[in-house]
């Protein structure tokens, strides 16, 4: 079967098909560039523009002059390496949780086939519908006063850890890929006498490294972008995250040094994405084709 285009191989012989055809092509990847990349430049370069050059009118598309000193001011007078490692720590124990907890429930569900499994996994998916800032004012009320243990989480790290382990696309990314390991290996490890658990970590585990790496940037990505939760439930300046600790000295610091700290903060997720985007792209794929 021939493979179909958008534009079909009799017209793309042409000089005039051809012509049109990169035109077309050059236009849309300029576009997409441009409406992606933009802003990452403008927000680099009012970085290292002087105080002056930043509020002149019109703004100057390249700095008449390079004052790298900004960043390392913006480093030192707004403490940013004590709210990095504030976010890596939460954002790498947010990680942890959802490697263990969800990988455990989307292997239930696809493989140990519990009793109401499906209406289990249809009110996970039923959450999704729900918008995030609904969950705000309970999800609030539920920390201030922990059920059972009884215990005020508000300045702990459980009040990031905990909420973010209830992700179900985490969930069913990883039962869609469960679901794609052939049965035959599972039953194989079972009558070798490997119990679930045993089966889970030796077999199933290592065959998911694609979609692991997948959970693991959305866990760490979701934790560091994240603003209004972490702002109302981590009051204490010493254990602000990088999004919060920011906003909360923007009124105190030149605004070309609040830029290049917002540069410095955005940095390391888009080295992550960069690095390993095309494990996220294969990672999302992995389990949409099945046999």
């Amino acid at each position: 079967m021939a493979e179909r285009t958008l534009i079909s191989p009799a017209q793309l012989g042409r000089t005039r098909g051809r012509i049109l055809y990169w035109t077309v092509l050059v236009l849309v990847v300029a576009g997409f560039t441009l409406v992606f990349l933009g802003p990452l430049y403008w927000m680099v370069a009012n970085g290292l523009k002087s105080t002056e050059e930043f509020a002149q009118v019109p703004p100057t598309l390249v700095p008449d002059s390079l004052h790298t000193a900004n960043y390392e001011a913006a480093w030192k007078v707004m403490d940013l390496a004590k709210l990095l490692f504030n976010t890596l720590y939460y954002a790498f124990g947010a990680l942890a949780f959802q490697l263990v907890l969800d990988v455990g429930a989307a292997y239930s569900l696809s493989k140990l086939r519990p009793v109401l499994g499906k209406a289990v996994l249809g009110m996970m998916l039923a959450t999704l519908m729900i918008p995030a800032t609904v969950l705000v004012v309970p999800q609030y009320l539920t920390v201030l006063d922990m059920p059972i243990i009884e215990r005020n989480l508000l300045n702990t790290p459980w009040v990031i850890w905990l909420p973010s382990v209830t992700n179900a696309f985490n969930i069913f990314l990883l039962k869609r890929f469960f679901d794609s390991i052939p049965q035959e290996i599972l039953d194989a490890s079972a009558i070798d006498g490997a119990s679930a658990v045993r089966t889970l970590r030796s077999i199933v585990l290592p065959m998911s490294r694609p979609i692991l790496g997948v959970v693991s940037i959305f866990a760490i990505v979701g934790v560091w972008k994240d603003f209004l939760w972490p702002m109302l439930t981590l009051p204490d300046p010493a254990l602000q995250t990088l999004n919060v600790g920011i906003y909360s000295l923007a009124t105190g610091v030149p605004e070309n040094h609040l830029i290049a700290a917002l540069a410095m903060a955005s940095a390391p997720t888009l080295v992550i994405f960069l690095i390993f985007q095309r494990n996220i792209m294969s990672g999302l794929t992995a389990g949409s084709l099945k046999g």
